[in-house]
């Protein structure tokens, strides 16, 4: 384990001590309840909420596209 990662024994005793918190375990649950996945419709992926939300994301912190370059390749194997 990374020495920068090691939590003190405080900490260590801490975050056993909210494993077992139900008010904590109350919050997670009401936090699940309410999760959900912009990107499906009717449960099926909306490939157009996708490309519009990268689109708006890649114009927002300005990211200049690469110009498309073809690969080339003869042999391609997964």
């Amino acid at each position: 384990m990374n020495r920068a990662m090691t939590l003190s024994k405080e900490a260590q005793a801490e975050i056993r001590n909210l494993a077992h918190s139900k008010d904590l375990q109350k919050d997670m649950a009401a936090v699940a309840a309410f999760r959900h996945n912009p990107f499906l419709k009717e449960g099926e992926v909306d490939v157009d909420a996708y490309i519009e939300f990268v689109s708006s994301y890649n114009e927002f912190i300005n990211h200049e596209p690469k110009p498309f370059k073809r690969m080339i390749d003869k042999d391609v194997r997964l």
